[in-house]
Order: structure tokens, then C-alpha cells, then sequence
């Protein structure tokens, strides 16, 4: 599904066929806050190969556009089965959690998520996915009309803008719900696919493994 598809079902969600309301560009906008949020939520799945500087546990992560978070960190990199190591982040710096320091051009392999894609032509949003964002996308809208709409006239009565904010609101909470729900199987499917090449440490911020 391409951003036009993804609008066109959003306007039928708001009984808007005729873009009397809505603009695409304002649709657009409701649908990119939308897949923002199911991003952060269930983001896309990435691996990045990274090499070290001798001496430096430290690998800079701004080559990681739409970067969500670090899932896991193999090093050195091409072993089977895979060694993954601890690791923290901060402020843009992956460090590698390990007793020795790398040598120069030592291969890593970054598993991380990223915010999705949805545009013209492209789309990384799985299918499974699509519906929660045109919930999403169509309450953003309502809820931002219904505020627009307050004290003006509207042909609908002055009864319009107080239902597209009841409606919009009970779809935001919808939203909310189905994106707790992803959230929550896609730490759980995550936390299964990667085991640590050492056991876990003490749980703290900004170390993952």
C-alpha cells in the first residue's frame, strides 16, 4: 500500500470521499504523525555493518537514519553461531561492552529499528499494520477538524465538530490500545532472537544485550 492508497482509506474512514474537509497535504501530515508513532512502536527491522577503530570500543551511529533503537550488537562479526555482545548507547555513540579493544577494521554488525517508510511508491509498513495506522492517521484528523470547527458555522449543525471530536477521540484510544499491544509482542519476538554471547548483567539504562 502507497501513500495515495493509504489516504484514500483514511478519507473513507472519515466520510470524507469528496475532500470537503480534508486536503491531501493535511492528510498527508495526520498520516506521517500516524506512522511515526506505529514506528516507534513496531519499527523496522535494519542490520548495519560497522567497522572499529584500533583501540576504540566506540562506533558512532549517525549513519543509522530514522534510528528507533539498538536491539543487539555482533561482534566480531561472521562467526557461527553468532557472538552478540553487551553494549551501551548514548548520545549517538554505540560501546561495545567487551574486556579487550577492537583493532582496526574489526567487522560489527548492528541489529537495530527504524521508522518506517510510507510514500508515493514505497511502503515498509508490514500489512498486518496497516489498519492501525489508518485509525490512527483518521483520529489525528478528526480530533484537529473538531477543534478547527469550534464556535464556527458548519453545515452539518452546530452538533459537527462535537461528534468528530467524541468520534476521533474514541479512535485515538483505539490507536493507543492496538499500539500497546504491538509493542509489547514486538519486545517479547525481539528479546527471543538474540542471546547474548555473555550472560546478562544487571539490568541499568542505556545497556542493551
Amino acid at each position: 500500500m502507497d501513500l495515495s492508497e493509504m489516504r484514500t482509506r483514511v478519507r473513507k474512514d472519515l466520510h470524507d470521499d469528496n475532500a470537503l474537509r480534508w486536503s491531501d497535504g493535511e492528510l498527508d501530515r495526520h498520516i506521517g504523525h500516524a506512522l511515526r508513532e506505529v514506528g516507534l512502536a513496531v519499527p523496522l527491522e535494519a542490520k548495519v555493518p560497522l567497522t572499529t577503530v584500533a583501540g576504540s570500543r566506540e562506533l558512532s551511529l549517525s549513519s543509522l537514519a530514522d534510528l528507533v533503537g539498538v536491539e543487539a550488537v555482533e561482534y566480531p562479526a561472521g562467526r557461527y553461531p553468532p557472538s552478540y555482545v553487551r553494549f551501551s548507547v548514548w548520545a549517538g555513540v554505540l560501546t561495545l561492552l567487551v574486556d579487550a579493544a577492537p583493532g582496526s577494521g574489526e567487522a560489527v554488525n548492528v541489529y537495530y529499528g527504524k521508522l518506517h517508510t510510507l510514500d508515493a511508491s514505497t511502503s515498509t509498513l508490514p500489512s498486518a499494520l496497516e489498519d492501525l495506522l489508518a485509525i490512527g492517521a483518521a483520529a489525528y484528523a478528526a480530533i484537529e477538524w473538531a477543534s478547527y470547527a469550534t464556535n464556527r458555522v458548519n453545515l452539518g449543525g452546530e452538533a459537527t465538530w462535537r461528534n468528530y471530536l467524541v468520534w476521533g477521540q474514541d479512535r485515538l484510544a483505539a490507536f493507543a490500545r492496538g499500539l500497546a499491544r504491538q509493542a509489547r509482542k514486538n519486545i517479547v519476538r525481539c528479546r527471543q532472537l538474540y542471546t547474548p554471547s555473555d550472560p546478562p548483567a544487571a539490568q541499568g539504562s542505556g545497556v542493551g544485550g
